[in-house]
Parts: structure tokens; sequence; C-alpha cells
């Protein structure tokens, strides 16, 4: 029996939050008046640590206890580990970790899909970057 690496766990992990992500913005989008905005972004935000925090256990990197995606992206980029050019612009979707959980941020439709298509690629990178090497 194989067990999971931990970043194997971190990637599934990461996949279901944007499956989620994508899911609730369509359902929101058709006019679930029981959603909110604020959900969805933190599915996404989820999504974007879950990824950064792979890399970094794939990399054999410890994963400092943070949501800030700035945080992890300066210890990636400090481990001269490779990521999407795009993954920076994930930075903003920090504020949906926790305050976006309690309080209403912003409703912009349009960074929602926008932050799906920068995790759909940085999720290929991580996934193929794993792969690689099995």
């Amino acid at each position: 029996m194989a067990f999971l690496r931990q970043y194997e766990i971190l990637l599934t992990k990461a996949k279901s939050d944007l499956k989620a992500g994508r899911i609730l913005l369509n359902r929101f989008d058709s006019g679930d008046d029981e959603l909110d905005l604020e959900t969805i972004m933190f599915h996404l935000q989820q999504c974007a640590e879950k990824l950064l925090k792979a890399l970094l256990s794939f990399n054999k990197c410890h994963i400092v206890k943070t949501h800030d995606l700035e945080e992890l992206l300066s210890i990636i980029n400090a481990r001269q580990i490779e990521v999407t050019k795009n993954a920076y612009e994930l930075i903003p979707l920090t504020e949906y970790a926790v305050e976006g959980r309690y309080a209403v941020i912003h409703d912009d439709l349009d960074d929602a899909d926008k932050y799906i298509q920068i995790l759909e690629e940085l999720l290929q990178y991580v996934s193929s970057a794993i792969k690689a090497v099995r």
C-alpha cells in the first residue's frame, strides 16, 4: 500500500477547492442568491495556498503556517523555485482566507474568472512538476 506524500495530498485538495470555486461561481452566475462571492473567492484562495504549499513540499521546504500568498511566494522565490509568472497576481486572494469569511470585501466577478484561469495554469504547472519526478 502506497502512502501519499504531503505534496500529493495538498495537490488533491487544491484541485477540490478549484472545482468547488468553479461550481459555486457557475451557480452564483445562474442566480443562486444563497451564495456570495466571498465564499467563491475563499475556495480560490485555498486552492492557491495549497498549490504553493504543494510546490514547497515537493521541493523539500518547510511549510510555514500562513494563509498569506505573498509570504509563500516570497519563500518560493528565496528558494529559487520556479513558478508561473502570473502566480503573483493571486496575492490579492489572501484577503479572502479569513477576513472574507466574515465581511464583504468587494464583488468584482471579473476577478473570479481571472483567478480561475491563473489557478488552472498554476495547477497544470505544479502537477507537471510532480509527475516529471515520479
